[in-house]
């Protein structure tokens, strides 16, 4: 068997390629822009990362097999379903792609792509209990119970930013989910927004309102700006709240929270814990470590890469 992988995290905006060797190491990458000019451009994008990164080689030279995760519903015949993706609601993604690379190719969903990197090479190395949350422009949560993943009887377990979390009417919760109207990248900045149209003072009042991001609400707070850190105690608090349900609902050995929010951990990670230890039934919040992913944007990938290393048939996975 050839001793590396093709893995690909197709996403809503980016898409991500690499050569993953049997040991889990990154041995060579690309990264772009999602190509959205037609359904099939985005496969077209990720074949042309397999033959640049197998160069001057052929794929199915380079590869002994393939796997892809997806932002969406990956069912069990290969097609995908991919709200964010125009005309991806039945795309036969693994088909298309085994025909031209001529390799076995598995096609996973991000969340659970996710938690198998994070518990073959990050912060969960090892752990057979584990979720992962990735808290980005949404929220959603890779499940392993028992060293299995967790998919529910429609693949669609893991939906976190469904959670209810308060008792608050909200009319995007309907749209989105509470936990992710609330915590998730644009939450933060649509609360700042809120906040500067009542009047309140702030660093962020120099910036034009509707363009601020998560990202520079997080950099005010790192700054002692009041309203940043309210903005990000509150996002903690029903952060704290989802996570609590978790650990009471799965007893997890660990909660790694990742994706692009967990960038500004350091400003709710504490508030998250604390209310877990508080609200979460108490022998397992006694037991359980939140922490933030050791592998960021890489997890994805590293998923990708175990799947691959399985229908390859690697003895060593």
């Amino acid at each position: 068997m050839s001793d590396y992988v093709f893995a690909a995290d197709l996403g809503g905006t980016k898409c991500a390629a690499a050569i993953v060797d049997r040991d889990g190491r990154i041995v060579d990458r690309r990264v772009a822009p999602v190509d959205l000019s037609s359904a099939s451009a985005p496969v077209a994008q990720i074949l042309n990362f397999a033959k640049e990164l197998s160069c001057p080689r052929c794929p199915s030279a380079v590869f002994a097999s393939a796997a892809v995760a997806v932002p969406g519903l990956a069912r069990k015949d290969g097609t995908v379903w991919a709200p964010n993706l125009p005309g991806w609601k039945r795309m036969p993604l693994a088909g298309r792609l085994q025909r031209w690379l001529r390799i076995p190719v598995v096609v996973e969903s991000d969340r659970n792509a996710a938690v198998l990197g994070e518990s073959w090479r990050g912060a969960a190395k090892g752990k057979s209990d584990v979720i992962m949350l990735i808290i980005g422009t949404g929220i959603g949560a890779g499940i392993l119970s028992g060293g299995r993943l967790v998919r529910g009887a429609h693949e669609l377990s893991g939906c976190a930013g469904w959670l209810i979390v308060t008792g608050h009417e909200n009319f995007r919760a309907s749209q989105l989910g509470e936990l992710e109207s609330l915590c998730a990248g644009p939450a933060i900045s649509r609360a700042t927004q809120e906040f500067l149209r009542t009047g309140r003072k702030s660093t962020l009042s120099e910036l034009d309102p509707a363009r601020i991001t998560a990202h520079e609400v997080a950099a005010a707070a790192r700054q002692g700006d009041r309203l940043a850190l309210e903005v990000f105690t509150q996002a903690g608090t029903f952060l704290g709240y989802g996570v609590a349900n978790l650990v009471s609902l799965f007893d997890p050995e660990i909660v790694v929270i990742a994706g692009g929010i967990a960038g500004a951990a350091d400003l709710f990670l504490d508030s998250v814990r604390s209310i877990v230890s508080l609200r979460a039934q108490p022998l397992a919040a006694r037991q359980t470590k939140v922490v933030v992913s050791k592998l960021g944007d890489s997890a994805n990938l590293l998923g990708c890469a175990s799947l691959a290393l399985r229908v390859a048939g690697d003895p060593s996975d």
